[in-house]
């Protein structure tokens, strides 16, 4: 991730428990940020809407909409999100701070557009009225714009600052509606209004994070499009991945346990509650995952790929290379320990707490729970796997892996329709362990020829790919000239 690598260091060498405190608290804002914040306006909203008397059926379709725009901006993004990503760390490393501006600039001129008119297609049939699309409409432009400016933050080592963007965003979204509640009355739009203006928020404090943090170069607006080309294995990375993610939730909502809210809305309660709890727990491997890797193995890889440029010996190539591969071993043997252990306590601990809580838990819900959990756990540490081979630009494997998991999470929920409501879970749990022994196996066979991959494997003469994307650009650079 460019840019969090720093400060990390810089966190994880003091010494004290608010400073190791601060730098998860600092990955887990950039890692997981705007997700935290929708589950909170989830459940604070509609506490809030439960508590003022709005009925049941409302709540029902205002989770429904906040989840309906948080699923449909994470898969609109995820097919842009790893090239731009590539595309500001190459423009760090290059020294091109100036670029970085304009090509969020020119990514959201392009993605908000095209997402924009999709929505808009999908809120015309979607049964809604008026004012309820407009609202809806608006969020999911502010999502689309949040995943996007997540690319960009990670450069930005004003870590208090991005926390006080989701402080604010929570306090405005909640002030928005205790006082519209008590004002105007409760009602749907109210609420889904306070969603709307607490990432309005968080997107403006951001852009000015972004705006003050960065130099602008006012050009170059569209200078990433190549890059579109040049990786496009990242696009199918992050699509499939977010396939596997979420297809198992939208597959649900059509079986036994689904209901249909309104319109195209539709809802599995029982499923999606403990979906979303047994989500959260992988938060714990995502955020330990980036602090490790950038503290603890991004040295040694650095050190070893440096040692290729005619630096380094054969002796001290071979003797870097054993000390990144044992720390690589030794992160991963943690990471996914310290996963285990978490999954095991919140099975433990943490459904006697859910239990307690007015969510209506069942043994329906519990069994969900407890599949789901595991899946999750496994999806955790095999997307590590996944992340690493990426280091290794072994982009190949990783989108073969992207791909298995999004189409066997997607296959075989459809074929759990057909079983007990009980077994729906097992679908996405089997995909993820299946996700987890294939990147494993392919990281390991890549490791253990790791001196071949780089200096053999590589093509001996440069080859750039020209596609859709430089005839884009290239069209554009000319309009831009002669206009």
């Amino acid at each position: 991730m460019a840019g969090i690598g720093f400060e990390l260091k810089k966190l994880f060498r003091a010494t004290g428990v608010l400073s190791m405190l601060k730098a998860y608290g600092y990955t887990g804002m950039i890692t997981a940020g705007p997700m935290l914040l929708g589950v909170v306006f989830l459940l604070s909203i509609n506490y809030i809407g439960k508590v003022a008397g709005l009925i049941e059926a409302d709540r029902d379709l205002l989770v429904c909409m906040i989840t309906y725009c948080l699923i449909a901006s994470m898969i609109l993004n995820s097919i842009f999100s790893m090239v731009m990503t590539r595309y500001v760390a190459d423009l760090l490393y290059d020294g091109k701070e100036s670029d970085v501006l304009p090509s969020l600039e020119g990514i959201l001129g392009i993605m908000m557009p095209a997402g924009g008119v999709l929505w808009i297609v999908f809120l015309c049939f979607s049964g809604l009225d008026f004012l309820l699309s407009v609202l809806n409409f608006i969020l999911f432009m502010e999502l689309t714009a949040a995943w996007t400016q997540m690319n960009y933050l990670t450069a930005v080592k004003d870590y208090k600052g991005i926390l006080l963007s989701y402080i604010y965003a929570i306090i405005f979204a909640v002030l928005t509606a205790f006082f519209g509640c008590a004002f105007l009355g409760v009602s749907i739009y109210i609420l889904m209004l306070s969603v709307s203006v607490g990432y309005g928020v968080m997107i403006v404090y951001d852009m000015i994070l972004l705006y003050g943090y960065f130099p602008n170069s006012m050009e170059n607006h569209y200078s990433f499009l190549p890059w579109f080309d040049e990786y496009s294995d990242l696009m199918l990375i992050g699509f499939f991945t977010n396939v596997g993610l979420f297809s198992h939730l939208v597959i649900a909502w059509m079986s036994d346990v689904g209901v249909k809210v309104k319109g195209l809305y539709y809802g599995a309660p029982q499923h999606d509650v403990a979906a979303l709890f047994a989500f959260i727990t992988i938060l714990i491997t995502t955020i330990n995952f980036v602090a490790s890797v950038e503290v603890n193995f991004y040295p040694k890889y650095r050190k070893y790929y440096d040692l290729f440029n005619g630096t380094g010996s054969i002796m001290e190539i071979e003797q870097a290379e054993n000390e990144m591969l044992t720390v690589l071993e030794h992160e991963l043997i943690y990471t996914a320990r310290r996963q285990f252990y978490a999954t095991a306590l919140i099975l433990s601990v943490g459904l006697v707490v859910l239990e307690r809580l007015p969510l209506g838990f069942d043994s329906l819900m519990e069994g969900f729970f407890r599949i789901l959990s595991v899946g999750y756990g496994a999806y955790a540490v095999g997307n590590v796997l996944m992340l690493i081979l990426m280091y290794f630009t072994d982009y190949k494997d990783a989108r073969s892996s992207a791909i298995i998991f999004g189409t066997l999470s997607t296959v075989l929920s459809l074929m759990s329709l057909q079983l007990d409501p009980k077994y729906y879970g097992f679908a996405f749990t089997l995909s993820s362990i299946v996700y987890l022994i294939f990147t494993l196996k392919k990281l390991m066979n890549y490791t253990q020829k790791l001196p071949y991959h780089i200096l053999s494997s590589q093509p001996i003469v440069a080859e750039k790919r020209y596609g859709l994307g430089s005839r884009l650009y290239e069209f554009i650079s000319r309009n831009s000239k002669t206009a």
